[in-house]
């Protein structure tokens, strides 16, 4: 019997090239080893959008094309959403119990986005909210409910996965051997840079290259990124390592051409605007047949919907069987 696996991502935004080339190529190659459940987590969502709800619902069905554009197979993967499940509501509320403010507040991962707030607020914290310190133990639930046993993470979200164990530990402790701890797969894929250089790639930076980017946001934006600033002239020879541009050729082109490009950077036999226009063809060459895909699913929204119903209904009656073993624990089945 293949094992639980469990993930999500939280339905702000479009994918752009870094959530491909770091979680969305490792769930492709999971959904063939495990029994998957993929969480569209749009309850995670409102801790920061809460004002803005219609933004989450759109991007619910966004980031689901998305998804599927990329080859996430809704044969092999439950595609759910997660405001549909209400067994985690109910366990994030029992888990509140044994999980103290302090211990929340000392997660690093928890600490640091406490940290960018601050800055990005200057209020000294004032607008953090309940939900949104509290949502370690949301995604404790989410992992949980599924009696989840493996977790695709990269090394920031450690911190996350150790807080759902200690508190499984300590439901265990009261109530009985009733949870799994569940434990992690480490994605080997590094963080994709933005076009300025910026180690993360982002909305908010305005450093991305979107799956959905058409041949003119492309252009414009190739056409901007970060390049060797020694490089002066034309016929200067130049590094290509502090290069964007040879970057990103380096992510999508093929080997022959990337080896070419190098070459004639450090000659100097090759300017910067030609390699940024061959950047744009190989770009537009390596997006459109996941662009084509999606093009399948905007044309086919009842498709999108059905696959939605059938990845909720699926993970939801998990959820239940999972729910009755914890109620019964905690003496609350009556």
């Amino acid at each position: 019997m293949k094992q639980t696996i469990l993930t999500g991502l939280r339905p702000t935004g479009n994918l752009h090239l870094g959530h491909y080339f770091g979680a969305g190529q490792n769930w492709t190659k999971l959904q063939d080893d495990y029994d998957f459940y993929l969480e569209i987590a749009d309850v995670q969502a409102l801790t920061d959008n809460f004002d803005n709800p219609e933004k989450v619902r759109k991007n619910v069905y966004e980031i689901t094309k998305d998804l599927l554009a990329i080859g996430i197979d809704p044969n092999k993967v439950h595609l759910f959403i997660q405001s549909k499940i209400p067994e985690i509501a109910e366990l994030t509320v029992f888990y509140s119990n044994l999980v103290t403010v302090a211990r929340l507040q000392r997660n690093p991962t928890v600490k640091t986005e406490i940290s960018q707030k601050k800055e990005l607020f200057g209020n000294n914290g004032e607008s953090i909210t309940y939900g949104f310190l509290g949502y370690p133990v949301s995604q404790a639930a989410d992992i949980t409910a599924f009696d989840g046993e493996v977790v695709p993470v990269g090394d920031d979200q450690l911190p996350l996965l150790e807080q759902c164990r200690e508190i499984v530990r300590k439901f265990n402790s009261i109530y009985g051997e009733v949870l799994k701890e569940p434990q992690q797969v480490l994605s080997k894929t590094t963080r994709v840079k933005g076009l300025d250089g910026n180690e993360k790639m982002g909305k908010s930076l305005g450093n991305a290259v979107y799956l959905v980017d058409d041949e003119e946001t492309i252009k414009e934006k190739i056409m901007g990124a970060v390049t060797d600033s020694n490089k002066i002239k034309k016929d200067d020879p130049a590094n290509p390592d502090v290069c964007m541009v040879y970057y990103y050729h380096k992510l999508v082109n093929n080997e022959e051409n990337v080896n070419t490009i190098c070459s004639e950077c450090k000659k100097g036999s090759r300017g910067c605007v030609q390699c940024k226009k061959e950047l744009i063809e190989a770009m537009k060459e390596f997006l459109q047949p996941i662009q084509e895909r999606r093009k399948f699913y905007e044309d086919n929204p009842d498709e999108v919907d059905r696959i939605l119903k059938e990845g909720t209904e699926a993970a939801r009656s998990k959820a239940i069987e999972q729910m009755a073993k914890v109620r019964k624990a905690m003496k609350i089945d009556y």
